[in-house]
């Protein structure tokens, strides 16, 4: 059974780094497991992260814009040439690790044919893996449009002022209705005891589950601190768990 992850929250919160680590902890603690990074944010950093440059995208597909790194097979259906397009257009960044980068998205109002056979060729990539995190666009109203699958954890990434936690009741709003009942928390990041002080009155008003902080990390260059801390949000998370307890 693949077990989902979606980070949402305005651009520059961290959900980009969220994902680079939450990956890396995930392969370290189930190596045998297989991973699949969906970036569904406009901005494309996520392939960034890893030191690729990805402009083969499931847009492309749509649009019929993709450049084949393979020759087309000849005598496909329609959802089988989708189905093969999407396998021609992952990229291995580690071992077990693969990242598909979506970019443009089609309105679930959009009654094209292949809007459906986009939707349904997604859906059964994404059920060959263990994990699948994706990286999204604010909230999960896009990725919804790109496809509609249950979501076990949302991840709410903000910063810890009161403007960012405002929006991140909004966010929610915005998305609970394609949370499929799954977990639904906000990680705060760049947090000192300042800030984390003034904002948890805002957060309890908003009745905003609080699943852990990351210290402001900026002078650590190698992020073992993003890391660690992360490390610790994911024993609250509702996702498998390292059956060693290490």
């Amino acid at each position: 059974m693949t077990s989902t992850i979606a980070t949402v929250g305005k651009s520059g919160s961290g959900k980009t780094s969220v994902v680079y680590y939450l990956s890396d902890i995930i392969k370290n603690m189930f190596p045998e497991k297989s991973i699949l990074l969906v970036d569904n944010d406009l901005t494309g950093e996520l392939a960034e992260f890893f030191g690729l440059k990805i402009e083969n995208t499931i847009y492309g597909i749509r649009s019929g814009k993709h450049e084949y790194n393979t020759g087309i097979p000849s005598k496909m259906t329609k959802q089988e040439y989708i189905e093969w397009a999407l396998e021609d257009i992952i990229v291995e960044v580690d071992d077990n690790i693969d990242i598909i980068v979506s970019w443009l998205v089609a309105s679930k109002d959009c009654r094209c044919p292949i809007t459906k056979q986009m939707n349904d060729a997604l859906v059964k990539l994404v059920e060959r893996y263990d994990f699948v995190i994706f990286d999204c666009e604010y909230d999960l109203k896009y990725l919804h449009q790109l496809v509609d699958y249950p979501i076990d954890t949302t991840l709410v990434i903000a910063n810890p002022d009161k403007k960012s936690i405002a929006l991140s009741e909004k966010i929610f709003e915005n998305s609970k209705k394609y949370a499929s009942n799954g977990q639904f928390g906000v990680i705060l990041n760049k947090v000192n005891e300042d800030n984390l002080e003034k904002v948890t009155g805002v957060l309890n008003s908003f009745d905003l589950n609080l699943l852990g902080v990351i210290p402001d990390f900026c002078e650590n260059i190698n992020g073992e601190e993003f890391k660690n801390s992360l490390k610790t949000i994911y024993s609250r998370l509702n996702l498998p768990q390292n059956p060693m307890g290490e």
